[in-house]
């Protein structure tokens, strides 16, 4: 079974390039469907690999096996995280596929698999970071991802602001895409090693006993930053809600569904398997750093999810609030943490690619995702209206969905204060997408004196041939799937243990703990859904009263669309990273 955990790389680069070269030879339906079968297929084996990934699946592609116990080989993982993410990255992509059937202009003759083969490269990259063994091939797959997926946001190639927003993120993804070459070679200098296990091992060996080094903490900052960036997290977050405005629905649902997801996930794993010994970054600082991060990246998240207008920028504010969530959660350092955050993340990936491919039929119905300028003209697509308040409810933690209950779990293992963060950050985003379903969907509230429905959003354009009469049934199908989804991971008898085994078994928890329903977990998640209605019936029906107070709109001046000042940002974070850990060093 190990021998094919390889193929969930090269099946999808493979389909890709089958379809570039048989381009000019394929009709356009032909190319989608083979995107959908190479993408569903790897889809199975992943699922297959991870029904058998206990014990871990380990394979040294090429037969490249260790000897005498050094090894320079390509090492594979398939453990029950790595194995669940693959599957979850290939079943989003499939999603994304199956609801672009034929949804961009008729490409010219020799480009009509174009897009469904960047999509492949991007699963088979997503797939490849998530089951790395080592730490430089992780950064390859990291890349690749990275690359393709510069492409796809700016795939309207046509649009100024399209090519703008993946200029941005190519920059600053790039930039932390060095920073982490940086530290794996700091890392290499002072281990000789690159197999994540392996380099942990070595620097517990050259440890001494003040702990951690100069060089590990360098080391650290580097790999960690590259990191941030992809989960966008504050202050590296500045590139997501660019990008998502401008990039094709489809991959909007990849980028906040599983790209950002799996930068927390790469957090987790480094700082499990690579900085979590004696040699590494101590227990109480690394907590400090997640933590920290967590909470200004929630809190940020979640004031500038509610003061948008634009029903992307919205979402993708939203996703930056749930992955301070993750952070927080993953912080805590306990086994109990880790799963919560593991349900809650594939829980979440689910709801946001729904909330996204709603919002992808607005933009094609009506050619405008300004939440003033589409007051009331969507009430005749009810089942989008259903599915947007159904979407906003799981995102506040609403229980039986899948976020809740891996909101739950992680509130119980975060306690305190913390837990306020929690009902907070997901009332106040699950308040802005029930806000824009009032709104949108059934006209509450008094008519923005700014909604122009002539002219307003009219720098928006539909990503189909034309404004759509009609919504297509694979429109539809794939978001009401998929919190279908999200509501089968909280209410699946078994689902949540198994994950908890998978992850406990991965990291140093052992199999013991369980995932499961509290009453406080209920009553929380109830709570926040209660918050979150509450705060869009009072901004649909007072508007004034929740209006950007002053002191919010310094943070909106910080999105300010220049490159050169996210890169700032992203200096600023790397030290401030740095702060934050620095005291175990400066404590030997």
């Amino acid at each position: 079974m190990p021998h094919l955990l390889p193929l969930l790389v090269a099946v999808p680069l493979l389909g890709a390039a089958l379809l570039v070269a048989a381009d000019r030879l394929l009709p356009r339906p032909a190319a989608e469907i083979t995107g959908c079968v190479v993408s569903g297929g790897t889809a199975a084996l992943a699922l297959v690999l991870l029904l058998n990934s206990s014990p871990p699946l380990v394979e040294w592609v090429g037969g490249w096996r260790p000897v005498d116990g050094e090894s320079v080989g390509i090492v594979l993982v398939g453990d029950g995280p790595a194995l669940g993410m693959a599957a979850l990255v290939s079943l989003l992509t499939l999603s994304a596929l199956a609801y672009s059937w034929r949804y961009f202009d008729e490409p010219p003759r020799g480009h009509a698999g174009s897009f469904p083969a960047l999509m492949l490269v991007f699963q088979g990259a997503m797939c490849g970071f998530a089951i790395a063994g080592d730490l430089f091939n992780a950064f390859v797959f990291f890349e690749l991802m990275s690359v393709v997926a510069y492409a796809l946001t700016g795939y309207r190639i046509d649009e100024a602001k399209a090519v703008q927003g993946a200029l941005t993120f190519g920059v600053v993804n790039s930039l932390g895409a060095y920073a982490m070459l940086m530290g794996i070679g700091l890392l290499y200098a002072r281990t000789g090693e690159l197999a994540m296990t392996k380099i942990g091992r070595g620097i517990d060996n050259a440890a001494t006993q003040s702990g951690p080094d100069a060089l590990v903490l360098a080391a650290f900052v580097l790999v960690l930053t590259g990191l941030l960036v992809k989960a966008a997290a504050v202050p590296f977050h500045f590139w997501l809600p660019d990008a998502h405005a401008v990039a094709p629905t489809p991959v909007c649902m990849l980028l906040s569904g599983v790209m950002v997801e799996l930068g927390s996930y790469g957090v987790w794993r480094v700082c499990s398997t690579v900085f979590a010994g004696p040699g590494g970054i101590p227990a109480a600082d690394l907590t400090r750093a997640l933590v920290t991060l967590g909470v200004l990246t929630a809190a940020i998240g979640s004031v500038m999810c509610w003061y948008q207008r634009h029903i992307k920028r919205l979402l993708a504010y939203s996703t930056i609030a749930h992955t301070g969530l993750f952070l927080v959660g993953l912080g805590v350092l306990t086994p109990e943490g880790d799963d919560g955050i593991a349900l809650y993340i594939v829980g979440h990936a689910c709801v946001k690619a729904a909330l996204f491919a709603s919002t992808g039929a607005l933009l094609d119905r009506y050619g405008s995702v300004d939440e003033h300028a589409l007051h009331g003209r969507a009430r005749a697509l009810r089942g989008f209206g259903v599915m947007f308040a159904i979407g906003g409810l799981a995102l506040a933690g609403l229980p039986p969905f899948g976020t809740a209950l891996g909101k739950a779990i992680a509130e119980e293992a975060v306690g305190g204060p913390l837990t306020v963060v929690y009902v907070a950050a997901s009332a106040i985003t699950a308040g802005a997408v029930l806000r824009v379903t009032g709104r949108v969907f059934l006209g509450l509230g008094p008519r923005p004196r700014d909604a122009d429905y002539e002219t307003s959003g009219s720098d928006e354009r539909p990503e189909t041939r034309g404004i759509l009469r009609r919504i297509p049934d694979s429109m539809t199908a794939v978001p009401a799937v998929l919190l279908a989804a999200a509501f089968a991971v909280g209410v699946a008898p078994g689902f949540g243990g198994l994950v908890a085994r998978s992850v406990n078994e991965a990291g140093s928890g052992g199999a013991h703990a369980l995932a499961h329903w509290t009453l406080e977990g209920i009553l929380l998640g109830l709570l926040s859904a209660l918050l979150a209605v509450g705060l869009a019936a009072l901004a649909v029906t007072r508007p004034r009263r929740v209006a950007a107070p002053d002191w919010a709109l310094p943070l909106r001046r910080l999105q300010s669309g220049h490159v050169g000042d996210y890169v700032a940002w992203l200096l600023f974070g790397a030290t401030v990273l740095g702060a934050l850990v620095l005291p175990g060093l400066l404590g030997g």
